[in-house]
């Protein structure tokens, strides 16, 4: 299967992202229950308020920040443009160095790659670096059915596995949970783990590294994401800060990595770009500790079998959708999360989605199809906030708004009758259009004057439909004074 065959721009999509969404409830349902769990809001305020400022100050350190920024929003609007030929040539570079290159449509072709591949090896377990990629594809699951271990190697994702919970950021998947609930489950379910074992940082993560080293050794099969692929040498990379990526990437006899078709880049100095935006927009460093890199096989040395999978998922139909194709620029840094006020007290498992925050309100309902995460677009105040940190610059309150209006869109397709909401903005409209109907409205607006009785906004009991917006909002009580009249009064001759 070639790029042709999955579906670049002009040529039909591939199916949308199957198995994307993990969640049932719709994030107003689930942010409600989130926003009364008093210490995950005291957890995520905590950990987002320190990365900002470890950000903060490595950007502060680059004069030429913003040419950065708008370099690398400039290499992935130019990568998307041509992205079938890079693709293309991705797989033949990784191909000449002995890699073998497998494409995928969706979530159920990569899963049923990846299982066949381990099942090939004759392994029954499998070491894991962390991948969005995988998450998004629910690949442990899809393993777990046929039979076989899956172990997670990075720290956060081990805690979350072994808690039997799910991610809740991009970047740091245990972000909710403080130092004693971590405590609390290395104790409860690491074998042979140190009784006295205390929820100090340096103790919680020997525990883990003894946990993990026994797996490391005995491993024969490891599945990675990439954070790029490097079309001109057909070269994989992979940064991280703790070193598990490193020894899943050597140690192992087989190598199979999933990544999605947007992270190609053409050239390493394309590359150069993209490895100092990341790290300073992601753990707040000014490189990665550790940044990995591998083409095919080499004899000897490293994984003796190579496999890629290049994932679709619905990702060219995000491609195909002119304004929300920028989406696709996201190098998954989640600077965007940590400067969010709705996720900061809503938590990542509010969105029902292994992509949260800003940039998951506006992937996640592009690759399943906006109708089947309707309610995520509106999981913004349109602060700008993510917009402003973005290490590629996108525009994602535009993107929002967008996607907002293509539900409601959808919503007035599929009904008999407009809705309230409709109704009212039609009339707002109408009256707007005509100045001797926009002088009535003023006038009758004053009457609130009345309900509020003297109060800066009108009370929050009003009748339906207007208690809908009231309930959650302020609305302020109309002026004595219309614009208009304070402007003629200020400059009557």
């Amino acid at each position: 299967m070639t790029a042709v065959d999955l579906g670049m721009p002009g040529l039909p999509h591939a199916p949308r992202g199957v198995g994307h969404l993990r969640g049932a409830e719709s994030f107003p349902d689930a942010a409600r229950g989130a926003l009364r769990n008093g210490q995950l809001r005291a957890n995520l305020g905590h950990a987002t308020s320190t990365i900002r400022g470890k950000r903060a100050n490595v950007v502060g350190e680059l004069p030429d920040w913003e040419q950065l920024r708008a370099a690398g929003k400039a290499l992935k609007t130019a990568t998307m443009a041509r992205l079938d030929e890079h693709l293309e040539e991705l797989e033949r570079q990784v191909t000449a160095r002995g890699g073998v290159v497998h494409w995928a449509r969706d979530a159920n072709e990569a899963n049923e790659i990846v299982t066949r591949l381990v099942q090939a090896t004759g392994t029954s377990e499998v070491v894991k670096v962390k991948s969005m990629a995988t998450q998004e594809i629910g690949l442990n699951e899809a393993l777990e059915a046929a039979g076989l271990d899956v172990f997670e190697t990075d720290l956060a994702e081990l805690i979350v596995q072994l808690g039997e919970d799910s991610p809740s950021h991009i970047l740091v998947p245990a972000i909710h949970k403080n130092r004693a609930e971590i405590r609390e489950i290395f104790a409860r379910t690491i074998p042979g783990v140190d009784p006295g074992l205390t929820d100090d940082p340096r103790q919680l993560a020997m525990a883990a590294r003894a946990h993990l080293r026994e797996r490391f050794l005995r491993a024969r099969v490891a599945v990675s994401g990439a954070n790029f692929g490097v079309a001109e040498t057909g070269t994989l990379t992979v940064v991280e800060s703790e070193g598990n990526g490193r020894m899943c990437l050597t140690l192992p006899e087989t190598l199979i990595t999933v990544m999605g078709i947007e992270k190609v880049v053409p050239t390493w100095r394309d590359l150069e770009v993209f490895l100092q935006l990341l790290p300073r927009s992601s753990t707040g460093e000014r490189m990665n500790p550790y940044t990995s890199a591998w083409a095919g096989v080499t004899p000897g040395d490293g994984p003796q079998e190579f496999h890629l999978v290049l994932l679709d998922n619905g990702r060219t139909a995000v491609l195909a959708d002119e304004v929300g194709r920028e989406a696709l620029h996201c190098i998954r840094c989640s600077a965007c999360l940590n400067v969010c006020p709705v996720y900061e007290r809503a938590g990542g498992h509010s969105y029902g989605s292994v992509y949260p925050g800003p940039i998951g309100a506006v992937l996640s309902p592009m690759l399943t199809g906006v109708e089947d995460n309707a309610s995520l677009p509106y999981a913004s105040s349109l602060c700008g906030a993510c917009y402003d940190v973005c290490p590629v610059a996108i525009d994602i309150p535009s993107i929002l708004v967008h996607l907002r209006g293509e539900h409601v869109e959808a919503v007035a397709r599929d009904r008999d009758r407009p809705t309230a909401e409709a109704v009212a903005f039609r009339g707002l409209a109408k009256a707007m259009s005509h100045p001797r109907l926009w002088h009535l409205a003023q006038r009758a607006a004053r009457l609130g004057r009345l309900v509020s009785r003297g109060r800066p906004t009108l009370p929050n009991a009003l009748p339906p439909p207007i208690s809908g917006w009231t309930r959650s909002r302020d609305l302020p009580t109309p002026p004595t004074k219309t614009f208009v009249q304070q402007w003629t009064e200020e400059h009557r001759s």
